[in-house]
């Protein structure tokens, strides 16, 4: 992972040097600048983690300079150093945002602990504010859950990637376990203490997921009254999610290629690069090799994400995996009372053979269902969904095998449920766990409606 960035502001030359030497030793990316006019030319070009700042400089108070470091990146910390210093001042340096206030001389061994308490202090909030992105996505348990050759195979590619810093590229249908594959790789990565964020691409609509992705600046646009930190500051030093990657915009494409690039971008309405130490990691379930063929997404940026690729297999081709993860939806179920049920034979030979294509997810929402339905301790055959109990036979299927292919399998499920809804797409999206944009793209993909010319 990149330095931590520190900028030093004293008008001291040598002490600049002195410091800035020994700070460098012990993992800081150190600029300085002997003048308030100096660091406000620096703070434009670039955010720091840190700043250390001298309260008397040849053009003026560095005082002055507290309000205007923490208007553009409250998150930086500032740490004041003064010969001169007083209570009051020191108040008035703590109410204004300062992190600490040290007197010189000061030990470097005071300096660095001061330092080390204030980048602390900052990936505490930023993971504060990961944290409270991610409170309704978490699950009770984050493992993925199989013993298939196939799950084995996918989780010792985790285990390979997961050390390095290197981008990764999730492929797989909606439901199978993408945004938890991404988890796993974080978790067993040197960044696990940093944030985690998650982002939905599909979600979003495209300005809004500028500003979100970005940030913006005060007054960007109408509506923007303050400063918004976007996830890319927020995951710095960390790890970001981009789930469902197919779905942005060629514009939004450019500048997420730049920040792979450069690891730079800038805020809506912004005009400095803001630096950013993000491991990303993005998910599809889309062939982007298609897209690229049809010149819906850039070939820079798609080999830019495929760095490393893992495929997650669709649920219908690791059916050895169906008891264990029924056994561990139920144990985790939100209904408590029933999280000691067990599925009976002929119920769990109905689920095995189900061809699932909305994968472990459809499985998951299947087993709510019937665990509200079931009186006892046991989930039967009774409880399941018709599709379900009448087995592969149930739509168009193949001669051959009598099975659905999966594209078969995923249309007559969306034409199903969106008959249950009568018609109603938000309400299908939502029974499908996918947004109604990707519904609407699937919808066209198998000609219930027609695309917009």
């Amino acid at each position: 992972m990149a330095d931590l960035r520190l900028l030093l502001v004293d008008d001291e030359e040598f002490f600049r040097e002195s410091i800035g030497k020994e700070l460098a030793h012990t993992g800081y990316a150190v600029e300085s600048a002997g003048s308030l006019e100096e660091a406000r030319r620096l703070l434009k070009q670039e955010t720091f983690h840190v700043v250390v700042l001298d309260m008397r400089l040849p053009d003026g108070d560095g005082l002055d300079l507290l309000p205007e470091i923490k208007e553009t990146s409250p998150t930086t910390e500032v740490i004041l150093l003064t010969a001169y210093g007083t209570v009051e001042e020191a108040t008035r340096a703590m109410k204004q945002g300062a992190h600490d206030f040290l007197m010189k001389p000061c030990k470097l061994g005071e300096l660095e602990a001061v330092l080390e308490k204030a980048v602390e202090r900052q990936s505490l909030e930023r993971n504060n504010i990961a944290l409270e992105r991610q409170v309704e996505r978490l699950q009770p348990s984050q493992r993925f859950v199989g013993q298939s050759p196939q799950v084995k195979d996918m989780l010792r590619l985790i285990e390979r990637v997961a050390p390095t810093d290197s981008t990764v590229l999730i492929r797989g249908k909606s439901g199978v376990g993408k945004e938890m594959v991404a988890n796993a790789i974080h978790r067993q990565s040197p960044r696990v203490r940093q944030p985690f964020v998650v982002v939905d691409c599909a979600t979003l609509h495209e300005n809004l997921l500028q500003s979100e992705l970005f940030g913006h600046e005060k007054g960007a646009y109408t509506g923007a009254v303050s400063l918004k930190h976007g996830l890319f500051e927020i995951a710095d030093r960390g790890t970001i999610f981009l789930d469902e990657i197919g779905e942005i915009s060629p514009p939004l494409q450019v500048k997420l290629l730049r920040v792979l690039e450069t690891g730079t971008f800038r805020r809506l309405g912004g005009t400095a690069d803001i630096r950013v130490d993000v491991r990303v990691i993005a998910a599809t379930n889309r062939s982007l090799e298609a897209m690229m063929k049809e010149g819906q997404f850039r070939e820079d940026l798609y080999y830019r994400l495929n760095v490393f690729s893992i495929t997650i297999p669709p649920l219908r081709e690791r059916r050895t995996d169906i008891p264990l993860l029924v056994e561990h939806f139920i144990h985790h179920s939100s209904i408590a009372a029933k999280r000691s049920a067990h599925v009976s034979a002929e119920a769990l030979e109905a689920l095995t053979r189900y061809p699932w294509p909305g994968n472990a997810r459809e499985l998951k929402n299947v087993l709510e269902h019937a665990l509200i339905l079931c009186d006892g301790d046991a989930i039967e055959r009774e409880h399941l969904p018709m599709a379900i109990r009448m087995g592969p036979s149930f739509g168009a299927e193949d001669e051959a095998t009598g099975l659905l292919t999966l594209e078969e399998a995923e249309k007559s499920y969306i034409r199903r449920v969106l008959n249950e809804c009568k018609g109603h797409r938000q309400k299908a999206a939502n029974i499908l766990g996918i947004s109604e944009r990707t519904l609407y793209r699937k919808l066209q993909e198998i000609g219930e409606i027609q695309a917009t010319p």
